[in-house]
């Protein structure tokens, strides 16, 4: 656990002949390994796994380059890693389903809580979080690389007991690293069938800046696809679109524009152009991802809105807040038009006007003028809970402070409605959350705890708003580190994206069976299962998270 290495300790090495020097141990991914060691400590072994077909799991090679001696000189290795095949009798899981890479470390702080502060008010603390694909990468003297590994076991794989090595070659010698993966008669469907409804906030305006290419060219969205190819294949439903420029203001490094462009034409009557919004919808869609297009911002955090102004050719602005005569008249013609072209392409159904955090006053009058020129036009909120509004509300997301407002009565309820009831994190959470410091189990912990208090899902405002440099530095100077994001530039894998599907994987399995022991009238099960939510303790989260989330995997692999 990272707060562990707050306390500097170091972990799953064993105890190696004086004159070794690069060594490695299979190790936990329950930790950020520190960058430096001074001393191996006990020999744990972590080189085994159960997973259903269809599941993926996760392993960690803890790869050390020490120093046997003082008197030896400094010698950074080269290392460099092969995944095999793995094998049960003839059934094989192809070396391409195995996927990972080195650990490597960026910069982060500590919990801050939200509001601005110095990058550098606590000095830099290295943490590992970032996987690469490196390969061979460099291991300095005195320091830790953890090799991460993804086994994506196929879905129509033999049960069994399936082994397979990584093979690591430095200088010369190449040594093999053996593991297994017990596979269960037991099949977890595509991440496209998975209910639990994933909702991370996508950036395209970050990918553009980063890979220095023209905002929604061919080049753009080429490089988008890996990206969005991967938050689909975690489950995720909705379709991050804007509607204005800057619905959160400057709230991160890369602004959102607005994917639908106003005009004022010279006569005084608008038009607005979809080109840009149907472009991203249907690419998105392409990509798999498409229960939900959630469209920001009625309400901005800053109750101005940017159009073209045709008479002058330039940029403009107005000003005005819900409950205004001008507010009114400024989004009920773009309302009604918005849904007449959705329904055009097929897509009115699952389209929201979404918010977020905004006063409830705010909220009836926008909800007002929605259903005034847009009747049907679906709602999502994220932010406190309003039981003033709450009918109105299809996917309504509520903090994790405020969550504790869905009474199971309330939930049955919106469940049999259709609608969407979830709960996010955000920097006024420490834990369990999603910062580069927090504990990989923190990751995991987030889906059960959704599946704790009866929820569809979890939101996360941050899937891409990277930093200057994220693949450095964590740190914004406006949230704890690593807020804004949970992978970094050119779809390059994390910790605690990898542990985040993980705690996924567990909600789906529990559902299939919930379901099918209450299908069965097992009601023996049935209180089995149950029971096995109560470890499920959020209070528990600051110290135990490693044991809640691998007691509670552990314990659905035996059922």
């Amino acid at each position: 656990m990272l707060r562990k290495f707050f306390a500097f300790a170091v972990a799953a090495l064993v105890l190696v002949p004086a004159q070794a020097q690069l060594i490695a141990e299979w190790g936990s991914i329950d930790e950020r390994y520190p960058v430096d060691f001074e001393t191996p400590i006990r020999n744990v072994s972590f080189n085994r796994a159960t997973a259903w077909r269809g599941e993926r799991v996760n392993f960690q090679l803890l790869v050390a380059n020490r120093q046997d001696t003082p008197a030896t000189p400094r010698n950074d290795r080269e290392v460099s890693y092969r995944f095999s095949e793995l094998k049960n009798g003839r059934s094989v899981i192809p070396a391409g389903n195995v996927v990972g890479g080195f650990v490597q470390y960026v910069i982060t702080d500590k919990f801050t809580g939200c509001g601005k502060h110095e990058v550098d008010a606590y000095g830099e603390v290295l943490v590992a979080d970032r996987i690469t694909d490196t390969n061979p990468t460099i291991v300095p003297m005195g320091s830790y690389r953890g090799l991460w590994l993804t086994v994506q076991v196929p879905q129509d794989a033999k049960p069994g007991r399936y082994k397979g090595y990584v093979e690591l070659s430095c200088e010369g010698k190449k040594t093999k690293y053996r593991y297994t993966v017990d596979v269960l008669d037991r099949t977890l469907p595509a991440p496209k069938e998975w209910t639990f409804h994933l909702d991370l906030w996508q950036n395209p305006y970050a990918v553009a800046r980063v890979h220095n290419v023209e905002l929604w060219s061919k080049e753009h969205f080429d490089v988008l696809r890996p990206y969005m190819l991967k938050l689909a294949s975690a489950g995720q439903k909705a379709i991050t679109a804007t509607l204005i420029d800057r619905p959160w203001d400057g709230q991160t490094y890369d602004p959102f524009g607005s994917m639908v462009t106003w005009i004022r034409k010279a006569d005084g009557t608008w038009l607005y152009d979809f080109t840009i919004f149907d472009r991203w919808v249907e690419f998105m869609m392409e990509c798999g991802i498409d229960k939900e297009i959630t469209c920001f911002s009625m309400i901005p955090w800053k109750l101005s809105f940017r159009y073209y102004d045709q008479a002058t050719h330039s940029h403009k602005y107005i000003n005005c807040a819900p409950g205004d005569e001008a507010y009114a008249q400024f989004w009920g013609g773009m309302l009604s038009e918005f849904a007449k072209h959705l329904k055009e392409k097929g897509w009115f159904e699952k389209t929201f006007i979404s918010m977020d955090e905004r006063s409830l006053g705010q909220m009836q009058a926008a909800i007002k003028v929605i259903k005034e020129y847009a009747p049907g036009m679906k709602i999502s909120m994220a932010g406190n809970y309003h039981p003033e509004i709450e009918p109105e509300i299809s996917d309504y997301c509520l903090d994790i402070f405020a969550y504790g407002a869905y009474t199971p009565e309330l939930l049955a309820s919106r469940r049999e409605q259709g609608k969407v009831s979830t709960y996010y994190t955000c920097c006024s959470a420490e834990y369990p959350n999603l910062f580069t410091f927090s504990d990989p189990a923190d990751a995991e912990f987030i889906a059960l705890e959704a599946l704790a208090k009866g929820l569809d899902g979890y939101l996360r405002w941050a899937y891409n708003s990277w930093t200057v440099t994220p693949e450095e530095d964590s740190r914004f100077t406006a949230w704890p580190a690593g807020d804004t994001y949970v992978i970094y530039p050119f779809s390059v894998s994390s910790i605690r994206w990898e542990r985040l599907v993980q705690g996924i994987q567990q909600f789906e399995k529990y559902r299939i069976l919930l379901a099918e022991a209450e299908a069965n009238g097992d009601t023996a099960r049935v209180g089995t299962l149950k029971e096995l939510l109560k470890s499920v303790d959020i209070s528990r989260i600051a110290t135990e998270s490693e044991a809640i989330v691998n007691g509670f995997r552990d314990a659905l692999n035996k059922m």
